[in-house]
């Protein structure tokens, strides 16, 4: 990186870091840490009640957990004893009657008991249509993974040939005397009242309950999720999260966090249940078991940009009271010591007391340039006593015209203002002499010497006649902008005094003016400015005379291009 691109970076973070962005930045150092901190403390209770939440409702999966447990092992338990009770009445032919007398009435879980042959073709039950349609199960994978391993066997969820409703079937091989006399005992079991036990789970904001199968079938809910049994979960993906953690940390149950489909993000807790494919998964939804803290947090959020931005306000109606006014109340001093108004002061208690020593060395600055200023008038008297005048057009000549324009560069320099010059030449005026002869070229000359020390008066300029039937207007302290808005009242008012210019396009004497207008400091000499506006001027001609063009653009009436000087 070159040394000038260095220092405009250093430039710039200067800038950016000036008065006001340091008392900003001290006021942000003062009060972020103490919002920082609270905010912290909010985000640690809102994870403090993640953390209680799961912990409460994992204890609760628990429970619930024991409770369907407890079920499953009263089914096992109730078909082991039909079984033992199948087994032994079966030499009375009594068998069916004993197993109806014997199902206690206090079990609302079982919907029925049946007994089947190893063939599957129902032989008794509590439900006299099952015998009565010859209900078959030998194709229940249930059945027949109970007659093959001789357990306890619990089925996925399965819907009743009978009623047509959602159930799970438990059955238990009853071996007989030989391979013909064995008998499978089965039982219906009541789905309804697996989601009872797990009603102190419903009603929880956030909180989602189910009871599901291997597939991810949902078995029980509680009953505000009713409507979900017999359906497959909403998110099946959390299926292998869990049989992963199941499987990885050996125990019947667990706990995870996910972020579900919908992008909420939630901790689950699992129990399964021993002897069969069911799982209780309860899911909590930690936008809404949080949403109180969420609020606060955001609240506090707010408040953090509230307490923020009235530290950036108080830091910046400091910095503009206490510094920046100041400094800029100066600044305007000295801008009218640099105009010549040696009177501008500043009331002493207006400025904070550091400013008071800085605004003194000011006064006696002002005093110096005071007496240089006596010395420039002294020496513009002698350029004036120096200055001569044209006799045709009445304005400065040549030489007097190079004075002032030392003069006026000379004090351009001392104030840093711009100063602007005006090259200016009559189109096509040796045609103009030619056709109307010299005398008539003096008289327009003369014309145009005339409007020109008029339109200098206005403006606070200087004409002079530079050579010929070219002229020059100097324009003191003038930027670019009001120079070539000059030019364009030169070009209009010759073209106002409607000399009459037969061999013209435009049938009347016209002006074509070169502007060119810079501070000293941008420009190594002089001579620059002059070849500047001379360059102009040329410009000018080239576009088709009767036009302003300003030196680096062209400007005719409301139109701009750019110019390659």
């Amino acid at each position: 990186m070159s040394r000038i691109g260095i220092n405009r970076n250093k430039a710039r973070l200067k800038s950016a870091l000036g008065i006001r962005a340091r008392l900003v930045l001290f006021a942000l150092i003062l009060v972020g840490p103490l919002m920082a901190e609270r905010i912290r403390s909010l985000h640690h209770d809102r994870a403090r009640q993640i953390a209680a939440a799961s912990r409460e409702f994992a204890g609760i999966a628990r429970h619930s957990a024991d409770a369907q447990r407890e079920v499953f092992a009263s089914i096992e338990a109730v078909l082991k004893s039909s079984a033992y009770i199948h087994t032994s009445a079966a030499q009375v032919q009594r068998s069916c009657a004993i197993m109806r007398a014997s199902l206690r009435g206090n079990m609302p879980w079982l919907r029925s008991l049946t007994v089947a042959g190893v063939d599957g073709v129902a032989r008794c039950s509590t439900w006299p249509e099952i015998v009565d349609n010859q209900f078959n199960f030998g194709d229940r994978p249930y059945f027949k993974q109970a007659v093959a391993s001789g357990e306890f066997t619990v089925s996925d969820y399965v819907f009743s040939r009978l009623t047509n409703l959602p159930t799970v079937m438990a059955a238990y091989l009853a071996p007989g005397e030989t391979r013909a006399d064995d008998a499978v005992i089965l039982a219906a079991i009541n789905l309804d009242w697996m989601s009872k036990l797990m009603s102190n789970l419903g009603d929880r904001p956030g909180v989602t309950a189910l009871l599901v199968d291997h597939a991810g079938t949902v078995l029980a809910a509680p009953a505000n999720n009713a409507a979900a049994v017999g359906r497959p979960m909403e998110d099946l993906s959390l299926l292998p999260l869990i049989a992963a953690k199941m499987r990885n940390s050996q125990r019947e149950s667990g706990s995870l966090s996910f972020v579900g489909d919908d992008g909420m993000r939630r901790a689950v807790s699992v129990a399964t249940i021993p002897g069969t494919s069911a799982q209780l998964i309860v899911s909590i939804d930690e936008a809404e078991v949080t949403s109180n803290a969420d609020h606060n947090i955001r609240t506090a959020y707010i408040q953090l940009a509230i307490v923020c931005l009235f530290a950036l306000l108080g830091a910046l109606v400091v910095a503009e009271r206490m510094i920046i006014k100041p400094i800029r109340a100066i600044s305007t001093m000295a801008k009218r010591f640099g105009r010549g108004d040696w009177s501008a002061r500043m009331p002493r208690n207006s400025l904070p007391a550091e400013f008071v020593p800085l605004a003194r060395a000011f006064y006696g600055m002002a005093a110096q340039l005071r007496g240089r200023e006596r010395e420039l008038r002294a020496s513009n008297e002698q350029l004036t006593v120096l200055a001569s005048v044209d006799m045709l057009s009445g304005l400065a000549n040549r030489r007097g015209f190079q004075s002032r324009l030392d003069f006026e560069w000379l004090r351009a320099q001392q104030s840093g203002d711009h100063l602007a010059l005006l090259m200016i030449d009559v189109d096509h005026f040796k045609l103009f002499n030619d056709s109307y002869g010299h005398p008539e070229g003096d008289a327009c000359l003369a014309r145009i010497g005339a409007e020109l020390s008029a339109l200098a008066d206005r403006v606070s300029g200087f004409a002079g006649r530079y050579g010929g039937e070219e002229f020059c207007l100097l324009l003191p302290a003038t930027d670019s902008a009001r120079g070539s808005q000059i030019g364009e009242m030169v070009r209009t008012a010759i073209a106002s005094l409607q000399v009459p210019h037969a061999t013209s396009a435009h049938q009347r004497v016209t002006v074509s003016v070169g502007v060119a207008a810079a501070a000293p400091k941008h420009l190594e000499t002089l001579r620059d400015l002059l070849e500047a506006a001379d360059a102009a001027l040329y410009a000018a001609k080239r576009r088709g005379r009767n036009a302003v063009v300003e030196h680096g653009f062209v400007r005719d009436y409301d139109t701009a291009v750019s110019l390659s000087a």
